[in-house]
């Protein structure tokens, strides 16, 4: 497996929110939005009241960044949240939150969401024992999610696993670190995503 080397972090410097995407990097003093928490360029020290249409683009920018999701796959999951009962807006996070890489992720089985993502269209990940290598499929209860046999093996991932061993997965989740995998034993409700994110204005802005 290739050296992953992670995202550039300037995007959660201009967004000024921890979006993880150096993984547990993000946990620690070493993170660049510890270090300069304020956005890239000359202006970036400057302080910008933001309010209406642009608040709202920065709520699902944010969403979109954090995730790790182009234009048309956000679009495409929101109109799959609108068609489900209940909350568009929490419907949109659980829907985004049972994506495979971000479930990858939280188990443990990858340093961030983008090593989860290259990790599984290389054809590491098994889901219920089949092979899936689409980063977006998403999870349902019951669903058991591995690495592959051969992928265990791997040194890299060993140390991947070994270094998540002390992680606190959110409560839909189980991790059985010995046979690298884990299980979804419940679907998340708004309460199990911390991600900093007001749902509703992103909503708004796509019921204008």
């Amino acid at each position: 497996m290739a050296k992953y080397s992670g995202p550039d972090c300037r995007l959660c410097r201009t967004e000024r929110t921890k979006l993880f995407l150096k993984g547990n990097k993000c946990l620690t003093d070493k993170c660049p939005l510890e270090r300069r928490p304020y956005a890239p360029g000359p202006h970036g020290r400057m302080r910008k009241r933001v309010l209406g249409y642009a608040l709202q683009l920065r709520e699902k920018q944010k969403l979109k960044r954090f995730y790790g999701i182009s234009e048309r796959q956000f679009r495409l999951f929101f109109e799959r949240a609108e068609k489900m009962k209940g909350i568009t807006g929490e419907n949109l996070l659980t829907l985004l939150e049972r994506r495979l890489d971000n479930v990858v992720y939280l188990m443990g089985l990858a340093l961030s969401r983008a090593h989860a993502r290259q990790i599984i269209t290389h054809g590491h990940i098994l889901v219920n024992d089949q092979k899936v290598t689409i980063p977006s499929y998403v999870v349902e209860v019951g669903d058991v999610v591995a690495l592959k046999p051969g992928s265990v093996k791997n040194e890299n991932f060993k140390a991947v696993v070994e270094a998540n061993r002390s992680k606190t997965l959110p409560g839909w989740l189980q991790a059985d670190w010995d046979n690298c995998q884990g299980k979804v034993v419940a679907l998340p409700t708004r309460q199990d995503i911390t991600i900093p994110v007001e749902e509703h204005l992103v909503v708004e802005l796509y019921s204008k």
